[in-house]
């Protein structure tokens, strides 16, 4: 996390005696990356972080998958994906995955155990509905268009708010998820020519103390899963400050780049992790050179397997596919890919575009997980020949 924040009640020097008012001793926890040579926080604890009662193993969701036999690309239809009554942990259902990242969506209607994953950081896509992440931070409320990123190890449960469900897609990683480094000067600002800054970003701005005893919380780690069972909430931090926690950015807060020729994917970069790239593409401009062509080139990018996430608007160079709120495309490495027929004549001209999508790149090929095949429209493929199957 590029800046500093500091919450609620801290001592003035680290890893010094801060007293509570009955003069016992808050328990200092520090939550560190990379070995504690990279971002971390400091969290005070009004009691013992460590205090465990019992510990059980946990089935976290999983899910089979399968290569993406024959190559092809593909299109998914998440919004045929059947609910039921679900939360945001439990519920998820696998869409991609491979040894990097693996790429869920849920439909959640109810409050999530408290949960921890132990493996990576995960990026949340908030595609409509409203909730309150809860963690050992404080409170951070999210709604439609929001990437909240969670720290890896960050206690925390989500709360769905109002009468429609939360629709998410949420992308595990294996390791830390942050802005592109290129965005950042030596010191950790982000540079006047990134398409956000400090001032997008929301964070909790005070401590969510909860009571109770004898508190489940469920982790994913690198082993499987295990249900710790806590003395004390784990929800009991009285202040903390560093540049480790979670934060939200909505999409319609980054600000395109464009220029008088059709520019390349890296300019929608957003966030960046180990072995993928996450993008937004957002209404903007279109090309202004007299010549331009406003629909993006046939392209193989012959390193990756490309995910578009289509979350509003006007999709251009899909019209005609079948694309719809909620579609998820995978376009592989090994298979060159456009947009569909009629639709390059048909953006000459254009000044705007309304699109909205988020884009995943992987620098490693994804297999299909079960809730992909089960929404699947086996047609797509055939879109570019006109010859449906």
């Amino acid at each position: 996390m590029p800046y500093y924040r500091s919450v609620g009640k801290i001592p003035r020097k680290r890893h010094t005696q801060f007293r509570k008012p009955d003069g016992g001793l808050y328990a200092e926890e520090l939550m560190g990356t990379e070995g504690f040579s990279s971002d971390s926080a400091l969290l005070y604890h009004e009691h013992l972080p460590t205090a465990i009662v019992d510990a059980r193993e946990w089935e976290p969701p999983a899910g089979r998958t399968v290569p993406n036999r024959p190559l092809k690309p593909r299109h998914f239809t998440t919004h045929k994906l059947d609910p039921g009554s679900a939360d945001a942990v439990t519920g998820r259902q696998l869409l991609l995955a491979n040894d990097d990242v693996r790429i869920w969506y849920v439909v959640a209607d109810r409050t999530s155990p408290l949960y921890r994953n132990a493996v990576g950081d995960e990026c949340v896509y908030v595609e409509s509905g409203e909730a309150v992440l809860e963690s050992v931070f404080g409170a951070l409320e999210v709604g439609q268009g929001d990437y909240v990123i969670v720290p890896t190890s960050t206690t925390h449960r989500w709360v769905p708010r109002g009468a429609a469900p939360l629709r998410v897609l949420v992308v595990e990683a294996t390791g830390h998820i942050a802005p592109p480094r290129r965005y950042l000067t030596e010191r950790g600002q982000f540079n006047e020519f990134a398409p956000f800054c400090e001032r997008d970003l929301r964070a909790p701005t005070e401590p969510l103390l909860v009571e109770g005893e004898d508190v489940d919380v469920y982790v994913r780690h690198r082993a499987g899963g295990t249900r710790f069972t806590y003395a004390h909430h784990p929800f009991d931090v009285v202040g903390w400050d560093g540049c480790l926690y979670p934060y939200a950015f909505n999409i319609a807060d980054f600000e395109p780049i464009t220029g008088r020729i059709h520019q390349p994917p890296p300019v929608h970069q957003t966030f960046a992790g180990p072995n993928f790239v996450i993008c937004s593409f957002v209404p903007r401009k279109f090309d202004y050179h007299p010549l331009a062509i406003p629909a993006p080139y046939n392209h193989a990018n012959v390193d990756s397997d490309e995910v578009l996430f289509y979350v509003g608007g006007d999709f251009m160079s899909r019209k005609g596919a079948g694309i719809e709120i909620g579609s998820i495309s995978l376009h592989p490495n090994g298979f060159t890919h456009g947009p569909q027929p009629g639709s390059v004549e048909a953006s000459i001209g254009k000044e705007f575009t309304e699109e909205l999508a988020v884009m995943i790149d992987t620098f490693r090929p994804l297999d299909l997980g079960e809730a992909a095949l089960a929404c699947e429209d086996t047609s797509y493929a055939w879109t570019w020949s006109g010859r449906r199957r």
